[in-house]
Formats: structure tokens, C-alpha cells, sequence
């Protein structure tokens, strides 16, 4: 991500808080980091951006690398254990630095401790916006409807599933409709939607049947992950509904195209 501009000094005491982009947020939808940051400074934060991280390592875990997922854990706490707060704009991720990071490292006895003590920090987005810092509401305006997918990690792993609906439920002009099966995988699931791409595909053609059944303007998820996989498939079938990332759409920042549409 380009150097970020904070658009006002944070309230004295204010809590410091990292914020881990993502790979893919980082490579591929960056707004989704400035949606972030301006969401967490409206929530009193000092927000930084450490250069320290990389990948959270949940490829290499999922595909049984074990060696290499917590070498990239060991970096990550390295770098981000000095903060009072590690947050990340995806369920998933923040599930693996959360969840996984602790039972990863628990045979190490030079960083279980710090990795459990690390796992306390981290929140996914949204949750951290509502569970935490309490927030209930923001201020931006959507003239649209919308569906929301549930992401797997975010809802099973992390329990995140009325914080996006309750600040959804404050943007002005936005009509939220419920998809049937709002809970049930969208088929990306990381590295299995290369190792099983015909169960994968299937999967995702019943999501985007559910999507266009709710006849809403947008999707919105909380992974960008889920959302790029959902968005590529409504693309091949020739449907229309614009696919953005939560925190755009709650921040107000939708100058990027939608997800999957060419810029």
C-alpha cells in the first residue's frame, strides 16, 4: 500500500493498532486498506501500517507446511506484538493469526506464550469496530440494495455475523436483503479451490443462484478472498451485481471500481 495520510492527529490515549492488510488486500484491492484505516480512525485509533508484515502463512498451513506457516507466524508476532491491538480486513486471516498462531506454536517454548498472548490481540474489522470500540453506526450514505455473504472463518472461527448487519443497518439510502443460504460456503476456501475446482465450482454456482434470487445492486462479504471468487463467477454467467468489500461500502470510499470489473 501507498504511505497513508492520517486525516487528523488520534485522541490523546487513543489505542495503537496495526493494521495487517492482507496479501491480497495489499496486491489486489488496496482501497480496502484505506477503507480500513479511515474506519479505524473514526473509531478514536492511532493507525499503523507496520512494514514488518508479509503473508499470514494460512497458504502454506492449510496445504500442510507446517515449517513454513510458523516461520511466517514468528515474523508476524515479531513485529506486531507491540501494539495494543492487531487488526485485519478478513475473517480468515485474522482466524489464522488468532486461532492458529497459538495451536501452531504451542510445542515452542520460546513463543507459545507470545503467540497466545499475540492471538488476544487480533480482530477481524468489523468485530473490532463493534465488539471493541463499540461502535453503532457511521456516517455514510449507499442509494442501493445489498446481500451479505457470511464467510466461513469470520462466522464459524470468529463468530462475526450480526457487527456487519448492525453498521450496515446505519448507512443512509442502503436496503439490505438477506440471500438464502447466507451462511453456506461460497466454494473458495483458499487452496481448495485449486485442489477441488470442479466440487469448488459447483459450490459457488449455488451461491451466485442465491445472490441473483435476492435481486440486490451489490454483494458484500468480509473477505476479499470470497468476494473475488464470488465476483468471478457472476462475471463468467453474465450477471451484473456489483461485489465490494464491507469496509468500502461503511466507509464511504467506492471510487474503486467493484470487485472484478475491469478498471
Amino acid at each position: 500500500m501507498p504511505p497513508l495520510q492520517v486525516s487528523a492527529p488520534p485522541p490523546v490515549g487513543a489505542p495503537r493498532v496495526a493494521l495487517f492488510v492482507t496479501c491480497l488486500v495489499d496486491l489486489m484491492r488496496p482501497s480496502i486498506g484505506f477503507a480500513s484505516v479511515k474506519l479505524l480512525e473514526a473509531a478514536g485509533c492511532e493507525v499503523d501500517v507496520p512494514s514488518a508484515q508479509t503473508c499470514c502463512g494460512q497458504p502454506a498451513y492449510n496445504s500442510g507446511d507446517k515449517v513454513t506457516a510458523a516461520a511466517l507466524a514468528r515474523q508476524t508476532i515479531a513485529g506486531l506484538e507491540g501494539y495494543d491491538f492487531i487488526v485485519a480486513p478478513s475473517g480468515s486471516c485474522a482466524g489464522m493469526l488468532k486461532k492458529h498462531y497459538p495451536a501452531l506454536l504451542a510445542g515452542d517454548r520460546h513463543w507459545s506464550g507470545r503467540a497466545v498472548a499475540f492471538g488476544a490481540k487480533v480482530h477481524e474489522l468489523i468485530s473490532f469496530l463493534v465488539d471493541v470500540r463499540g461502535m453503532t453506526g457511521v456516517d455514510a450514505r449507499l442509494d442501493a440494495s445489498a446481500t451479505y455473504h457470511d464467510s466461513c472463518s469470520g462466522l464459524r472461527e470468529l463468530n462475526i455475523k450480526d457487527q456487519p448487519r448492525r453498521l450496515l443497518a446505519s448507512v443512509r439510502g442502503l436496503k439490505l436483503v438477506e440471500m438464502a443460504d447466507c451462511e453456506i460456503c461460497c466454494g473458495f476456501g483458499g487452496t481448495f479451490a485449486v485442489k477441488y475446482s470442479e466440487v469448488s465450482n459447483a459450490m459457488v454456482e449455488k451461491k451466485t443462484g442465491n445472490i441473483s434470487e435476492a435481486k440486490t445492486d451489490l454483494l458484500l462479504a468480509g473477505d476479499l478472498g470470497c468476494l473475488m471468487n464470488m465476483a468471478g463467477k457472476l462475471k463468467r454467467e453474465g450477471k451484473t451485481t456489483a461485489v465490494r468489500h464491507i469496509a468500502e461500502v461503511l466507509a464511504g470510499e467506492l471510487s474503486a471500481p467493484p470487485i472484478g470489473a475491469r478498471e
